[in-house]
């Protein structure tokens, strides 16, 4: 086939879609690989950091894009038009949920309208956002088959709008002229895959490259090219029979994480009634050499994946009368664990005779994990909310995220403040809810009054005393 020698020989255009925590650093992979690579997004003040050759990412380093740039192989663009550039368009765009905790489709259909506006012949399309059993083949194949179509329809702006931001698939009302109704065949005109997103900010273990990379095509030859551009750049492919055991398959990585972490969350709760330190406990388990591996507790669920992808899989199973029983069980007990942790709050202030109301509250960590400068689905977001439907005064401190950003739910006007010794023993309380590996524990512990340790940060520092409450 005439693109597997493009990508073979390296002279194949690859468009990334979406330049974030896993779209910047999988264009900037191909890039320093040697393909000409072009980077699409709506975030023109993205395009300003990497023309000036700078990260907006900070566990991508700045070098690397400038690398990349100063290559010549790697371009960023708001300009759409220039998808006919592409052979091989990867979609990374968000999946969210939303008010009502049902998949949020808006990005990923917008941008499948997009990619059919400009779909030529020979493209390969492959999407990484997660998503649940199907996408791909009911959401995105419809469009792109009937993509020749697209540019001789003269349909109204609102007909548009509403086609392109609300409908989930092809309404009847857009019925194509016999004329021109012309199809695009799959595995034929063009080429269509899934293939998961496994990125892990900041892991010092493993990076784009050395991820194992699922793939699955809608036929066998889009299986065998969407393999054959991976393979340039990535470790080890595995290839499975459909886009919907791809699409599967990443969900359940994220539901074992889900139901896990719900499991340690319970047994925090249950243990811390019986007087018995859950960390202890795990640590203890962990010594079994084979049928265990450690999850532990936390302030809440955070990141793209784990809060979000269970939710994915119990609507999708709505159309078959299957329950989800287990999975959605996972999720409240998951949810509840920054009220959980605003209870242990209250519980501690009142036995130093204070209430929370009108207490003022540090939180340590804004960041859904250590390290990190990713604030997606962070439950330290959900614990500022709680604190001040409470009355609480709250502030918080975190030394990659120096400005809270607005986001799909909270738009909070707050700055981290400075750490100094008058500044913590000015709060009644502390709660850590993200611990950096930068933070002072032994400096916090010595000025702050009263700390809420939601990661085991002190315990595991031996910095313990009846001023520290686990939760």
């Amino acid at each position: 086939m005439k693109l597997i020698e493009k990508i073979n020989d390296k002279s194949a255009v690859v468009g990334v879609i979406g330049l974030g925590y896993v779209g910047l650093p999988l264009a900037l992979e191909f890039a320093l690989k040697g393909f000409n690579v072009i980077g699409f997004d709506v975030d023109k003040r993205k395009m300003e950091f990497l023309e000036q050759k700078k990260t907006y990412i900070k566990h991508i380093n700045s070098e690397k894009i400038a690398n990349a740039v100063e290559s010549g192989r790697f371009t960023s663009t708001s300009d759409f038009s220039r998808l006919t550039d592409a052979d091989a368009i990867i979609i990374c765009v968000p999946t969210p949920l939303d008010e009502h905790r049902e998949p949020d489709m808006r990005f990923v259909i917008k941008t499948a309208n997009t990619v059919a506006d400009y779909l030529r012949e020979g493209q390969l399309v492959v999407l990484e956002s997660t998503t649940y059993p199907g996408t791909t083949d009911e959401v995105l194949l419809p469009l792109f088959e009937n993509a020749p179509n697209r540019q001789k329809l003269s349909l109204s702006e609102e007909k548009t709008k509403s086609f392109t931001e609300t409908s989930y698939f092809i309404s009847e009302e857009y019925q194509f002229p016999k004329d021109t109704h012309k199809h695009f065949r799959v595995g034929k005109d063009f080429y269509l895959a899934f293939s998961p997103e496994r990125e892990d900010p900041n892991n010092k273990d493993y990076s784009t490259t050395t991820i194992p990379k699922v793939v699955g095509g809608v036929t066998p030859s889009c299986r065998e090219i969407a393999k054959a551009l991976y393979d340039t750049i990535i470790v080890k492919t595995i290839p499975v029979s459909s886009t919907r055991v791809a699409e599967a398959t990443k969900l359940l990585e994220n539901i074992y994480r889900s139901v896990n972490i719900a499991l340690v969350n319970e047994l925090k709760m249950v243990f811390d009634k019986m007087d018995i330190d859950i960390w202890e406990v795990i640590e203890a388990a962990s010594s079994k050499p084979f049928g265990f591996h450690p999850f532990y507790p936390g302030p809440g669920l955070g990141g793209h994946c784990i809060p979000i992808d269970p939710f994915y899989l119990t609507w999708k199973v709505r159309e078959h009368d299957v329950s989800t029983k287990f999975i959605e069980l996972a999720g409240e007990i998951n949810t509840f664990q920054p009220y959980y942790v605003v209870d242990k709050a209250i519980e501690a202030l009142n036995k130093l005779m204070k209430s929370l109301n009108g207490s003022k509250v540090l939180i340590l960590g804004a960041a859904y994990k250590k390290d990190i400068d990713d604030m997606r689905e962070s439950p330290s977001l959900k614990l500022i909310e709680i604190l001040r439907d409470k009355g609480a005064l709250v502030s918080y401190h975190d030394p990659y995220v120096l400005r809270l950003p607005k986001t799909r739910k909270y738009n909070y006007d707050m700055q981290s403040i400075h750490l100094s010794k008058h500044n913590i023993a000015d709060f009644d309380l502390v709660i850590l809810s993200t611990d950096h590996s930068s933070f002072d524990y032994e400096f916090i512990f010595k000025n702050a009054e009263l700390i809420v340790d939601t990661r085991n940060a002190f315990g595991k520092r031996g910095l313990v005393s009846s001023k520290v409450v686990k939760a």
